[in-house]
């Protein structure tokens, strides 16, 4: 199994009011500066986290969490992922099962339904081998049914589930500036807030197992369908002779700002697949029609990494 978004598994906009801030962080910028309490307080507090998948957001997480003083455990099929956190403080797991037994809260951040089903349910995946009690997070962006799939098999066991998607990218993972759309029980969100704030920056919750990734496909389909247009629009101003570059400098200055369009060069356009073909079932599943969609999954076929550079190179 392949970590999420990487090994073998900007501009930070303000937080609505609505959004619930953690505690202990100070942030500046895209960066985060913790204030922790002393440590022997930090123990009694914390619970022991297992995170598994060190890809592009889970080595980040297992980082950030080992720096706070929480103690944290991995596994990866990626030895040399698990390396290197390692290197940071992380305690490695021989399998997913003996980092399960010895975990109060256990991130899964894998890439697909399939992975997240298997890591969770295997024989011996997360749930056979968890303790009553603990807390599994589904952070992968998965479909809702996936999550209550797990969520029924954690029930039997007194294990309980919160789907909680990470939005933000790569950067916001690295800085510990991670927005996190979070579907479930409140309480239970609210007992595992502590072991979040390390590698968070904001959390919502959004409403019952699911709503988080109902959260994350919104969120998807806002910044895919964006990313189409602003390039479709910035190829049509180079055709008519005018700079990309300086048009975005001016678009910025008006109404169809965004994130999006002011960073777009620094994105890998890695999982627009993915995420469109998430959206797509789920919008089948409610029998909700997406014919914007559609065209946007057509579109990002023809923009790559290199055709954004092309674009802000030409004068």
């Amino acid at each position: 199994m392949r970590a999420c978004g990487a090994a073998s598994w900007g501009r930070r906009s303000r937080p609505r009011p609505d959004a619930r801030r953690l505690p202990h962080a100070v942030d500046k910028g895209m960066t985060k500066e913790p204030m922790w309490p002393p440590v022997g307080e930090r123990r009694r507090r914390m619970k022991t986290v297992g995170l598994i998948g060190l890809g592009a957001m889970g080595l980040p997480a297992a980082r950030l969490l080992a720096a706070a003083g929480v103690r944290t455990h991995c596994y990866d099929a990626d030895h040399a992922a698990v390396e290197r956190a390692v290197e940071r403080g992380v305690h490695p797991a021989s399998s997913v099962a003996q980092l399960a037994a010895v975990s109060d809260v256990v991130l899964v951040m894998v890439p697909t339904d399939q992975d997240v089903l298997d890591v969770c349910t295997g024989q011996d995946g997360v749930l056979p081998a968890a303790r009553a009690g603990a807390v599994v997070l589904v952070c992968s962006s998965v479909t809702p049914a996936t999550c209550r799939e797990v969520a029924r098999a954690a029930a039997q066991r007194g294990i309980d589930v919160l789907d909680a998607a990470l939005t933000g990218g790569v950067r916001a993972a690295e800085a510990g500036a991670i927005n996190l759309l979070v579907g479930g029980d409140e309480h239970v969100l609210d007992a595992v807030r502590p072991e979040l704030a390390p590698w968070t920056a904001t959390v919502h919750h959004l409403g019952p197992l699911g709503s988080g990734q109902v959260g994350k496909t919104v969120n998807n389909l806002c910044h895919w369908g964006q990313l189409a247009a602003i390039v479709e629009a910035l190829r049509l101003g180079d055709a008519l002779g005018v700079a990309p570059a300086k048009l975005r400098a001016a678009v910025l200055d008006g109404p169809a700002a965004s994130r999006t369009l002011a960073e777009m060069e620094l994105m890998r356009l890695t999982w627009h697949r993915k995420d469109l073909a998430n959206a797509a079932r789920m919008a089948a599943e409610a029998d909700h029609a997406l014919p914007v969609v559609a065209t946007v999954r057509e579109a990002m076929e023809h923009v790559t990494v290199e055709d954004i550079a092309t674009l802000y190179r030409r004068e």
